[in-house]
């Protein structure tokens, strides 16, 4: 039987699930997890969103401007960096501002922004001072954000009030010595009293962000519960606890890479008393509060990254303008001319990942948690390759500690680390798209038919992408558009053959995992960019050209890493050649290979 009457007979035996096939889990609805189901849903990415009226631009545009002039002026980030800490002045002037209550609602003395307003001016704090943005995203991104998104009325009314106004100062306490990534392994325990009425709370906390003077800490620990057979089962919690509360007590704030002028403690809690209407919804539940918590303060990370980056930008161009070598201004040189091109359009590919997330979210997109963490891997790493680029460009002045640049790069170390990394948010990302997709499988079988047939021939029988991109970007991206969407069908033949071949071993497929996330960070922020140019050109912008240019630029070279990744994904060989070398090093703790003289 021929190739095409297979494929033939495969799509008409796949009609009939398509309904089924569409059902699976409305959960999913996204563009994320669209992208390796090989379709696109343009519903999710165009046209890019704008969800603020005129009114709100307008009261954002004077807030913007008022933070804009206070950190200009007002902070010094090098002086914060050198005394390691925030002087009273600036933490006073940002609550006079209404900076530690960004989103509380105005009725309990927030400013009630919503997460495109909210993101709009921690990209201000971002260009300016990220030991400071800690500072801010550590008491209201995370620490009383579980107050907010999932504290009942009272909870909130008795504690965001004086948060969101700086009275007092929130810290999140999850993590402990043995309970990184594996945040449900925690051993800090809250045990009830005999009427139910309170619960005694001991434990420790290590890397705390504000730890050292926070009033207020929601913390996550392990509770006793008896369950009706007799036995007792551990089950995770969040709660609200004040320092006032008694037995809570921190260590010596920790001497960090960057960000110092944050505070970063241990804290510990001896036998502290929490009252029982401090939990946050019910025993069992704080898993999900956490995760919820983290996924809700994620997206804030990307855009206050994108001021980082168009900060570091500005520098670079400014120097390479000025600087001249050889009889000629650098920037005149394409070594140079090429750093800033890729910077000025691995920034704008960050920002408008990071607003087309807001502005998702703001339009009550019930699915954003994988564009989420999407957001936090690729400003984090974007913004660290620009920072680099930076001081290249800047040569040894760039170095040097009074330019401030060194101090952006150290301090931007931590933004892969914490509120997950970017490794163990990778696998989330390719499991979590993994586990839609081996559900899809089992109603359509003929999807993995026709994954194997173009795997095998090339041919292009697999994926639903074609047109979809095209037939909406703007007729200046209109190639652009149909490689991103081959890159689409590619990568979902990529990734369905490895699920088909590894099935529920995937879990434990970590290499082709890695790689499977990096396709989807770059098909989705390719698209983003794509909207965003488009959207540019569509509503006649000044610098829609400027825009086209760099969406050209990015979206270029991130199919040409999609088409190494789907490489990545298939090279066995080279995965089980590091599996038996990183084992070896591992086992002799240390390199293993004999010196070349002696």
């Amino acid at each position: 039987m021929s190739v095409s009457r297979t494929v033939q007979q495969v799509s008409k035996r796949g009609l009939a699930a398509t309904t089924k096939v569409a059902q699976v889990d409305a959960k999913t609805d996204s563009y994320a997890f669209g992208i390796m189901q090989g379709r696109v849903n343009p519903q999710h990415m165009f046209p890019y969103p704008d969800v603020l009226g005129e009114e709100n631009k307008e009261n954002l545009t004077a807030m913007v401007d008022a933070f804009t002039g206070f950190f200009e002026n007002e902070n010094d980030p090098l002086h914060n960096d050198q005394i390691c800490t925030v002087p009273d002045e600036v933490m006073k002037g940002m609550s006079e501002m209404g900076a530690f209550g960004l989103q509380v609602p105005e009725e309990l003395e927030g400013l009630g922004l919503n997460n495109t307003e909210y993101a709009r001016l921690t990209e201000i704090v971002g260009q300016n001072d990220l030991g400071v943005g800690i500072v801010m995203g550590a008491h209201q991104s995370i620490g009383f954000k579980a107050i907010l998104i999932c504290g009942n009325e009272e909870q909130k009314a008795k504690y965001l009030p004086d948060v969101a106004t700086g009275r007092k100062f929130a810290a999140f306490a999850l993590t402990e010595p043995g309970s990184g990534s594996d945040a449900a392994s925690i051993q800090t325990r809250a045990t009830p009293s005999e009427d139910g009425k309170t619960y005694y709370l001991n434990g420790g906390k290590v890397w705390i962000s504000n730890g050292g003077f926070a009033d207020i800490f929601t913390v996550y620990c392990k509770v006793p519960e008896v369950q009706e057979d007799g036995t007792t089962v551990d089950k995770m919690a969040a709660f609200i606890v004040e320092r006032d509360f008694g037995g809570v007590t921190n260590g010596p704030p920790e001497k960090k890479m960057g960000i110092k002028c944050s505070n970063t403690a241990e804290v510990y809690f001896d036998n502290t008393p929490i009252p029982a209407e401090n939990l946050i919804r019910g025993v069992g539940d704080g898993f999900k509060v956490a995760m919820e918590v983290l996924n809700n303060g994620r997206f804030g990370m990307s855009s206050c990254l994108a001021g980082t980056m168009r900060q570091l930008t500005k520098r670079a161009a400014e120097f390479a303008y000025s600087r001249k070598q050889f009889n000629d201004k650098i920037y005149n040189y394409g070594a140079i001319q090429e750093k800033l091109a890729r910077m000025a359009a691995e920034q704008y590919a960050v920002e408008s990942v990071a607003y087309l997330i807001s502005q998702a979210m703001d339009s009550k997109a019930e699915n954003y948690h994988l564009e989420a963490a999407i957001g936090k891997i690729f400003g984090s790493e974007k913004a660290w390759q620009a920072a680099d680029e930076c001081i290249q460009t800047m040569g040894g002045m760039g170095f040097m500690y009074e330019q401030g640049v060194e101090k952006i790069m150290r301090d931007l170390r931590i933004f892969r680390i914490f509120e997950g990394t970017n490794d163990i948010l990778r696998l989330m990302i390719a499991l979590q798209s993994m586990q839609v997709q081996g559900k899809l499988l089992k109603e359509d079988k003929s999807m993995a038919v026709k994954a194997m047939i173009a795997g095998k021939t090339g041919f292009s029988v697999a994926g639903s992408a074609g047109g979809k991109l095209s037939s909406l970007a703007c007729s200046q991206l209109s190639s652009e558009a149909k490689a991103i969407e081959e890159s689409i069908n590619a990568f979902h033949v990529a990734s369905t053959n490895l699920l088909v071949k590894h099935q529920k071993k995937i879990m434990s497929r970590q290499f082709e995992l890695k790689h499977v996330a990096d396709c989807m960070i770059d098909i989705y922020s390719a698209s983003a960019v794509l909207s965003r140019a488009t959207a540019a050109v569509n509503e006649g912008k000044a610098d829609a050209e400027h825009e086209v240019d760099l969406a050209k630029i990015y979206i270029n070279e991130a199919n040409i890493r999609v088409k190494r990744s789907i490489e990545d994904i298939e090279n066995g060989e080279l995965h089980s050649a590091m599996a038996k070398v990183g084992v070896q090093i591992a086992e002799a703790e240390g390199c293993i290979h004999s010196h070349p003289i002696c």
